[in-house]
């Protein structure tokens, strides 16, 4: 099975997540599909906190990909975020 989730990177105490497309198998900082994007849960100042190409996750959640709770949630955090812009 395809899963969408998020593969760790950064330093201890500042985690930085890859939003990814990868096996269920595979080990969590394993070997991946494709990247979508990234999340940030503690960017302060002008850094972005998170980026994810939307439109890439709806066509492989289409596909059958099965995303993780948090990574369901941060698509439709970017989702809105889009929505936001487009409405301005």
């Amino acid at each position: 099975m395809v899963t969408i989730r998020l593969a760790r990177a950064g330093a201890k105490k500042r985690p930085f997540y890859h939003i990814v497309v990868t096996e269920a198998k595979k080990p969590r900082d394993g070997a991946f599909i494709e990247r979508l994007g990234y999340f940030n849960p503690v960017a302060a100042g002008q850094e972005v906190p998170l980026k994810l190409d939307v439109e890439r996750s709806r066509e492989w959640i289409a596909k059958g990909a099965q995303p993780t709770e948090r990574v369901a949630h941060l698509i439709r955090q970017a989702e809105r975020a889009q929505q936001q812009e487009a409405a301005q």
